[in-house]
């Protein structure tokens, strides 16, 4: 019986060898002038999850991954898979003593490196972790070297829905990182999701995000799904990402909202013929209505935003073109999820009402990996039992159902006694003609707790004061809301996957070097 996407459950790696046998030669993976079809890459993940076998390593026991997106990342992703194994995608970035954590929590078998992350990991116990190089550098042993002959099949592995499928770490930056378990049940409710937007061979997707990223790989998986082509881009570039668009006639593509910014704002954007897009997402950090707007006008194809978590729980879906008057939502929940708002009593509230974001699907992670206190902190349990995640998103519903995000539950401030949400001061600050981007932080403050002190990027043009742009803001906004200090930056300290890192910009404010650049507020 052939496997299907719209299935109860199946294996990813089960349908990729079906493409392999119906269309060999169709393209899978595509990475600058290097490609795999379809049969290059079931053999390859043959190869891949037979090596694995034949060094003890299955079921339920995992390898890390930290690397650059390239076609072998993809390769040795999608062979462990095959054999069970589940796999930790490390983000390079996290640092070292973060990284050395990630691999001793994940208790990962094998580490799959480059030569330019291998230093990452520095030289402690964890460097102990044998390594693979995907680039066949000498940060490891060759993959070509490792990988099982050419020809040799693996022992067919049976995959259960709760196995774990990935690990993918959190707050690796922030703090003690969380791995977060996903299981192949969970991946598999992408899959089927995914379904609606993928056509099937013809979908062409374009990544420019990494492969270690939930961003990414909720796109990844259900293009291969379907048998569909990925060009990956291992660096985002404006200019770059256009060239490849138009060139691979991509039909569909994941960016977060600081791309979609810096495309559409390139100079060359509206030469290039972009006519073959169906499909545009976005997720991961908030979308500005008017840059959605913006996106629907100039750029051809549907435009749908995904709020969610990696820990998964709920997804809100909204399809910008069909709903134009909701473009400050992120839309309502998908079919079968059930998304609430809940005050500090746990407690629901009522429609209109604020409260923190909570979701239950059944695409939810089975915890963070080792630390069941963590996963506890997480859930929240209605009083029938129902399980749901916290997002740590605070927001409303409207009477349409359409869910708005007024802020991180985290990031809002108590100033004076009043709560103070971040996301409203930037959004009068960006309203200013010369203001590119602006991020407001909570600092201590001795005579209100807590004070608002905000970050901004200003547009080229005439030279404009930080107090001039501290007195217009502060003249638009609440008594209690006011702003403190004001500090202009060339940019904003961003994730790779564009979050802004409002951490780092607390510790600039803390920098005495900086001060003569905030300026107190009026009073």
């Amino acid at each position: 019986m052939t496997l299907g996407t719209d299935s109860e459950f199946g294996s990813i790696p089960d349908l990729i060898h079906q493409h392999a046998l119906n269309a060999p030669q169709q393209r899978a993976l595509v990475q600058g002038e290097r490609s795999l079809d379809y049969a290059a890459l079931d053999a390859l993940m043959d190869r891949t999850a037979a090596a694995l076998q034949r060094d003890g390593i299955g079921p339920g026991q995992v390898i890390a991954i930290c690397a650059a997106m390239s076609n072998e990342y993809a390769v040795v992703f999608l062979g462990a898979l095959r054999a069970g194994v589940a796999v930790a995608p490390l983000a390079p970035g996290s640092g070292t003593q973060s990284l050395q954590r990630m691999l001793q929590d994940a208790q990962a078998r094998l580490l799959f490196t480059d030569a330019a992350n291998a230093e990452s990991f520095g030289a402690t116990d964890a460097s102990a972790v044998a390594r693979v190089a995907l680039d066949g550098s000498p940060s490891g042993r060759a993959l070509a070297d490792w990988l099982a002959d050419a020809g040799v099949k693996p022992a067919p592995v049976a995959l259960q829905g709760e196995w774990p499928f990935n690990i993918i770490y959190s707050s690796g930056t922030t703090g003690e990182p969380k791995g977060i378990v996903q299981s192949h049940a969970m991946r598999w409710t992408h899959v089927r999701r995914g379904a609606a937007f993928y056509c099937g061979a013809d979908t062409v997707t374009l990544l420019s995000t990494p492969l270690y990223s939930n961003t990414t790989l909720v796109v990844f998986f259900p293009t291969l799904s379907v048998g569909g082509t990925v060009i990956l881009m291992p660096k985002f570039d404006a200019l770059a990402y256009l060239e490849l668009a138009q060139a691979h006639h991509v039909t569909h593509t994941m960016l977060v909202p600081v791309q979609y910014q810096r495309l559409l704002a390139h100079p060359q954007f509206d030469r290039f013929d972009l006519s073959s897009y169906r499909m545009k997402f976005s997720t991961s950090a908030p979308f500005a209505a008017a840059l959605k707007a913006d996106a629907l006008k100039r750029w051809p194809g549907e435009l749908v935003e995904y709020y969610g978590m990696t820990e998964g729980g709920g997804t809100c879906i909204l399809d910008a073109r069909a709903w134009p008057d909701k473009l400050h939502t992120v839309g309502r929940p998908a079919e079968g999820h059930d998304i609430r708002l809940i005050d500090e009593q746990g407690v629901a509230v009522a429609t209109g009402e604020i409260g923190e974001v909570v979701g239950h699907s059944a695409g939810m992670m089975t915890g963070y990996h080792g630390h069941p206190d963590k996963t506890r902190e997480a859930e929240w349990f209605d009083p029938q039992g129902k399980r749901f995640i916290r997002t740590g998103d605070v927001g409303r519903f409207d009477a349409d159902g359409f869910l708005t995000l007024v802020d991180r539950k985290k990031d809002m401030l108590i100033s004076g006694g009043f709560n103070v949400y971040p996301s409203d001061l930037e959004a009068v600050l960006r309203r200013h003609a010369r203001v590119l981007e602006a991020s407001v932080v909570g600092m201590p403050s001795v005579q209100w707790g807590e004070t608002p002190v905000a970050f901004v990027v200003l547009k080229d043009g005439p030279p404009l004061g930080a107090d001039a742009l501290l007195q217009w803001a502060n003249d638009q906004l609440g008594r209690t809301q006011r702003l403190s200090r004001l500090h202009f930056l060339d940019a904003l300290p961003r994730s790779a996957i564009g979050k802004v890192l409002k951490r780092e910009l607390r510790e600039d404010s803390r920098d005495v070097s900086l001060q003569d650049r905030i300026v107190p507020a009026p009073v």
